[in-house]
């Protein structure tokens, strides 16, 4: 028989079990306390939502002006929460939702019958009931959730919502149908993900078809890497043997190592950025319409040593990430037409911009300088902005420069429909100033790609050489 400190190491001693007993209670008080901060967070943004609501009331078009104050308003809480007015205006949204549409919910949370992702749940799967419904939907779903951690019941709530709700799945999916779309996500690395949110059936017949199109390239590549199959490789002279099983961009099947996930994405881009729509409703019965021949825009600087390959460092893809050299190569000679940037050599800003097109070099020079929208926290590509007059041309503000930014649609609004202003100084910083004082400089962004001084140590006299 073993007294208790005889025990395995890993049951730990008696102190040890009381410490962690107090770490227990430290994490309940830590737990409720963030909690309560988290409910309160919720109701502070809810009531933004009501105020943007009131200071709107009684205009003449209410549905824009309550656009205009949600605007202001989040661009002002943006600064304290550090984050972007878009998230802001979601947050207010989604929290206003919540108090005023999840009552039993928020009881619920504020008596710690349940956790912050309880309540997000309830919240989505809400959505799919009517209004009428959500109380008895609140209801089951909360006593579901008690006792349970957030991840094990979500299948169950959208269960009991599709239940609930008194109208088949059939009929919401059409309407659902009606949020399709596409949009890209920047990653690291000068990748990025793009995105369509589309029918299940429609996604995965895509994923089908480029899954069978790529196999396809694959076992070609296998036939061609078989013992006894015709070279595909060019002789010294550069000629290819008659049987041709080379692939489109020109390299061969033995060359070829890509996998099925990296021949599926370049299928993919192929079919998207190179193929021609098969249904095209601008078509005529002479020829081809024009919905096939448009094609992407992007704006990219580089640096000259990197063209001529003297120089591996990234290029930049205004308004989202660094791109490698080799892709930046590529488009550089695929291009129609460059534009030549003079910028400072110490801070980068673009000075002037020489264009083969004149007649807009004065935007090309303003996309080239901003690169993005010049609203505080706003990465909205140049290429995609508003050409704002700091100060108005109806004030007797020049069109020059000077006295001209880039904004996106949203800010361009905020700029002349609330409160906000901004001050356009030298080498195109902007001056934002909030409805409640709070001062944001913008300084125009310097290209990612510059010239740097290199530091090099001269080499020692020669003392057999004459000074002169």
């Amino acid at each position: 028989m073993h007294s208790n400190s005889e025990l395995g190491s890993g049951m730990g001693s008696d102190s040890d079990v009381d410490a962690l007993a107090q770490l227990v209670a430290d994490a309940e008080s830590v737990s409720d306390a963030a909690r309560l901060a988290q409910i309160r967070e919720v109701r502070v943004l809810a009531a933004a939502g009501v105020l943007a609501e009131r200071q709107a009331a009684g205009a003449s078009e209410q549905v824009k002006a309550r656009e205009m104050a949600l605007r202001g308003i989040a661009a002002e809480l943006a600064g304290v929460f550090v984050a972007t007015d878009r998230t802001l205006q979601r947050r207010i949204d989604e929290a206003r939702d919540l108090v005023e549409n999840y009552p039993v919910t928020m009881t619920a949370w504020e008596a710690g019958r349940i956790v912050r992702g309880h309540v997000r749940l309830i919240q989505e799967m809400g959505c799919l009931v009517p209004v009428a419904d959500r109380a008895e939907f609140e209801r089951v779903a909360v006593e579901r959730c008690e006792g349970e951690r957030p991840n094990r019941v979500r299948d169950a709530l959208r269960m009991i919502a599709e239940r609930i709700h008194p109208r088949t799945f059939t009929e919401r999916h059409e309407e659902a149908a009606a949020g399709r779309g596409v949009r890209v996500q920047a990653g690291p690395d000068g990748m990025s993900d793009l995105i369509a949110t589309l029918p299940t059936v429609i996604a995965d017949g895509i994923v089908d078809r480029l899954t069978r199109q790529a196999r396809e390239i694959i076992n070609a590549r296998a036939q061609a890497d078989a013992p006894g199959a015709p070279d595909t490789r060019a002789d010294a002279n550069g000629a290819l043997p008659d049987a041709d099983t080379t692939i489109r961009d020109g390299s061969s099947f033995i060359e070829d190592a890509r996998t099925i996930d990296q021949v599926r994405a370049d299928v993919f881009s192929d079919l998207l950025l190179a193929g021609t729509p098969a249904l095209d409703p601008t078509g005529t019965g002479d020829g081809n319409g024009t919905l096939g021949a448009i094609r992407a825009h992007v704006q990219v600087a580089v640096s000259a040593l990197t063209l001529m390959g003297q120089d591996d460092g990234p290029a930049d893809l205004a308004g989202r990430s660094p791109i490698d050299t080799t892709t930046a190569r590529e488009l550089a000679g695929n291009a129609t037409s460059w534009d030549r940037l003079l910028t400072h050599p110490v801070t980068g800003t673009v000075l002037e911009c020489d264009s083969y097109r004149p007649t807009a070099a004065m935007v090309r020079l303003l996309r080239a300088r901003d690169r993005h929208c010049r609203f505080p926290g706003c990465r909205q590509p140049a290429i995609r902005c508003e050409i704002d007059h700091t100060i108005a041309a109806s004030d007797g503000g020049a069109t020059h420069v000077c006295n001209l930014a880039n904004l996106c649609k949203r800010h361009h609004d905020v700029k002349h429909h609330t409160r906000w202003r901004v001050q356009q100084l030298a080498g195109g910083r902007l001056i934002w100033t909030s409805p409640t004082g709070r001062i944001y400089r913008e300084d125009a962004p310097p290209p990612l790609v510059a010239f740097t001084v290199a530091t090099t140590i001269p080499d020692p006299p020669d003392p057999g050489r004459p000074p002169f």
